[in-house]
């Protein structure tokens, strides 16, 4: 069988908890501390657990946070939101300046900058790799946009061109 759970922290007594619970910043809060207050008057893991809508587990879990931090470890914590980014400011900096002055044939072995082209030169300099979509939104985060000339053939004759623009007279 296991053991119980002993909650160590002696500052507040289960009506403590109960007032502290009124004020919690978020619902989860308040019904991990009105746990420990069911704990503190002698209720089994399992009912405290229930009754908090957790596992036991989870339940011994925040009682050991309980007893680390006192009511803020019972707060929810706020990570870091969204994907860390794999370079430097002082990388994305180079890299705008590269886009920028465009590649050296001889030395990059390209013509014009490719998104696959910049992520190879990424890991080579900097070792970070890239996936070739997440270069789309580095550029973009630069300010860089996707743009293409419309393309000409070479043989193209603007006056024949202009001849058939102008099928109607203007009347």
């Amino acid at each position: 069988m296991a053991a119980p759970i002993e909650i160590t922290r002696q500052e507040l007594d289960a009506a403590g908890l109960r007032r502290a619970a009124r004020r919690a910043p978020s619902v989860a809060a308040s019904q991990r501390m009105l746990a420990m207050a069911m704990v503190l008057e002698g209720a089994s893991r399992t009912e405290a657990a229930q009754a908090a809508g957790m596992d036991r587990q989870t339940l011994c879990d925040w009682v050991h946070r309980y007893n680390a931090e006192g009511l803020a470890g019972l707060v929810d914590r706020q990570g870091a939101v969204g994907p860390k980014r794999l370079l430097s400011p002082e990388q994305e900096a180079e890299l705008a300046e590269w886009v920028r002055r465009g590649p050296h044939p001889a030395e990059h072995g390209v013509v014009r900058w490719r998104r696959i082209d910049l992520a190879r030169e990424i890991k080579r300099k900097f070792g970070v790799v890239l996936a070739e979509r997440t270069m789309s939104t580095v550029l973009r985060r630069l300010s860089f946009r996707h743009l293409a000339t419309r393309p000409r053939h070479p043989a193209g004759d603007p006056a024949v061109q202009a001849s058939f623009s102008a099928t109607s007279p203007p009347s």
